[in-house]
């Protein structure tokens, strides 16, 4: 098969999803074509250079309703021969418009995509699309459904996680990603938004919080424990799943969970011809890709078996991956992807995470791609694996080589 190469990665900075959000104002459309400008003007695409743009959005309803990649496309400078392909794979939809993309060079179907995603989470709220898994009976009843925030807690309860250890551990997000901010480690993928007149809308992750400790989070109330324990009572749901378990320990809060915000991010994917003919050097090559299913009630445990799966068909063990992004979800994500492979937590997200930067659901599998390959060009490593977890039980992850 064709080598998929990584050529360039880009991505916005991710603002507050909410009306006072620095992105409110920008549709997903506008930042979409923004960023399909900016990877334009980068490399010097003229006419169909590329196959297609494979656009992953997770609430496809209202503005990042129909056929989003088309629209943003026609919005953008693109050629207008080039098509455009929404997809939905809830929380990894950015990863797999990236390995959809990979495995589309590697067999030969064109020679070059852009591929990524977008969700403006202040504009068009989580869970308005209506989702079938949430919200009919014929669905929900026999899958034993409850929210992803219940399952992030059943994950802590079934592994021995506690509120500290999920707290230490959104405190060292903070920390991290305050300091990548601080030596500009990810200059090379930021692209600044700016408004019609060119003035800087937006050029920094504005979630952060830095300085924040674990006696701050400390003062937070448990955010799942109200819905886990009153009405409709989704602790009594996972209890029939799970009934090993006298409780449900709710740890999670605003704190050690993945921040609500809205962005946008983009990798481009050629095989070697198209980087000859465009005078670009590849970054990276796209040594696997996988997706998995899973549980679907305890549901965010995804990044372990398909993290199994991709290094058991790509012939390797974790000891030959030098750095991980896992996507931080909810704390106890991470703590049980750590636990499960008993990996060096320094080689984990060193450059923080969702909950010190927040997760734009359909964006962020293309971020941290993007952010895995910045880091191994740092710190001068050879190979990453990015993985996330996703909602109803599924898992996806990518391996990269550099080159």
């Amino acid at each position: 098969m064709t080598d998929a190469f990584i050529y360039d990665t880009a991505r916005t900075p991710r603002g507050k999803g909410r009306p006072d959000g620095s992105l409110h104002e920008v549709t997903s459309v506008a930042l979409s074509a923004r960023l399909l400008n900016a990877v334009k003007a980068r490399n010097g695409l003229e006419g169909h250079a590329v196959e297609d743009v494979i656009w992953g959005n997770v609430t496809q309803v209202k503005e990042q309703g129909g056929c989003l990649a088309r629209s943003a496309v026609l919005a953008s400078d693109l050629d207008e021969s080039i098509p455009g392909l929404s997809i939905n794979r809830f929380c990894a939809s950015g990863m797999e418009a990236v390995n959809l993309a990979a495995n589309q060079v590697r067999a030969g179907a064109g020679s070059a995509y852009i591929a990524g995603g977008v969700e403006m989470m202040g504009r068009v709220a989580m869970g308005s699309d209506g989702a079938a898994i949430a919200v009919d009976p014929s669905l929900t009843f026999p899958t034993y459904f409850v929210p992803q925030g219940i399952s992030a807690d059943i994950i802590a309860t079934e592994y021995g996680f506690t509120r500290e250890d999920a707290d230490k551990l959104a405190v060292e997000s903070q920390r991290r990603a305050a300091q990548a901010w601080a030596e500009d480690r990810f200059a090379k993928s930021i692209v600044p938004v700016l408004d019609q007149n060119g003035l800087i809308i937006l050029e920094r992750d504005e979630y952060l919080r830095p300085g924040t400790t674990l006696e701050d989070l400390a003062r937070l109330k448990p955010a799942f424990k109200d819905m886990g324990e009153s009405m409709p009572g989704f602790d009594k749901v996972a209890l029939l799943k799970y009934p090993h378990l006298p409780a449900i320990d709710h740890i999670h809060h605003a704190g050690n969970s993945s921040g609500i915000v809205d962005g946008a991010a983009a990798v481009l994917i050629g095989d070697a011809e198209f980087g000859k003919a465009h005078g670009l050097a590849p970054r990276a090559r796209i040594r696997a890709t996988a997706k998995i299913g899973t549980d679907p009630t305890i549901m965010l445990t995804g990044p372990v078996p398909v993290t199994e799966k991709i290094l058991r068909d790509s012939g390797m063990s974790i000891s030959d991956i030098d750095l991980i992004e896992v996507n931080e979800a909810f704390a106890s994500v991470v703590l049980r992807f750590m636990q499960a492979f008993q990996v060096d937590p320094g080689i984990v997200n060193v450059n923080g995470g969702a909950i010190a930067m927040g997760h734009p659901l359909g964006a962020t599998g293309a971020i941290i791609i993007g952010t895995l390959l910045d880091e191994l060009e740092r710190q001068d490593k050879t190979v990453g694996l990015a993985t996330l977890c996703i909602a109803s039980g599924m898992g996806a992850a990518t391996i990269i080589e550099r080159v």
